[in-house]
């Protein structure tokens, strides 16, 4: 069964410092959603908000997770985690001191997961191959693409049923960045995740994109209900494709 995010009129700060204002999202069970933005416009503080890492000031975070209804406001972020909710996070965030396998094995955190680990493992190298091959080698030995393939794998070590993916671009070459959006939505479609994705290059983003939402300044300024509606938009042509 798929699972869905609402995120209603959420508000977030850090001590003084506004940075989110009524953000009111939803993803729909097994769509792959876009959250357009420049950087400092929030995209990375509303991931933090459902992930449990920041815990917003005012506003609902309710994910359903087959059949069930979870407010994940309160919550800690081993709990969210442990309901299927994985994150993939801006700058990889791996352990370069140990290798592939052993990072993708640290992946498998929540009960459900570890009990599926050696079928999760067959499953992560089935799917990046490169890493198979790697398996023994040192992760901060390995190079920008290879190691954002493995912050995805490890994420599906998880077993999740919502996928969220923060700035996959970051740091990698134009012809990388492309492999890796390829490769989120190969997943999505093969093994039926649900998808919240940050991004900031817009042409990248649209390829898998359902459809998607332009945050500025902490509040959402757009929501495109499909891939062409958010392509047709003024506000995407003239901060993104400079039009």
């Amino acid at each position: 069964m798929a699972s869905s995010l609402r995120i209603e009129q959420v508000d977030a700060a850090y001590g003084s410092v506004r940075v989110l204002e009524q953000v009111s999202i939803t993803v729909a069970p097994g769509e792959t959603v876009v959250l357009l933005g420049t950087n400092g416009n929030g995209k990375s503080t509303l991931i933090k908000c459902i992930m449990g890492l920041l815990a917003p000031r005012a506003g609902r975070i309710v994910a359903e997770i087959d059949g069930e209804a979870h407010d994940l406001c309160g919550r800690d972020t081993v709990d969210i985690v442990d309901l299927g909710i994985a994150l993939v996070p801006e700058g990889r965030r791996l352990f370069p001191r140990l290798t592939v396998e052993e990072n993708l094995l640290l992946g498998a955190f929540r009960p459900k997961a570890r009990a599926a680990m050696k079928e999760n493992l067959a499953f992560c190298y089935e799917a990046f191959p490169r890493l198979a091959e790697r398996r023994r080698q040192l992760a901060g030995s390995m190079s920008g693409g290879e190691q954002q393939m493995l912050a995805l794998a490890r994420a599906l070590m998880l077993a999740p049923k919502i996928l969220l993916v923060d700035e996959p671009s970051v740091g990698l070459a134009p012809i990388l960045v492309g492999r890796t959006i390829d490769k989120i939505g190969e997943l999505k479609e093969r093994y039926g995740l649900t998808v919240l994705m940050a991004e900031q290059n817009f042409p990248q983003a649209l390829r898998i994109a359902d459809r998607g939402y332009v945050i500025v300044h902490g509040r959402i300024a757009f929501e495109g209900r499909s891939a062409a509606e958010l392509n047709d938009n003024d506000l995407i042509k003239k901060f993104y494709l400079g039009i």
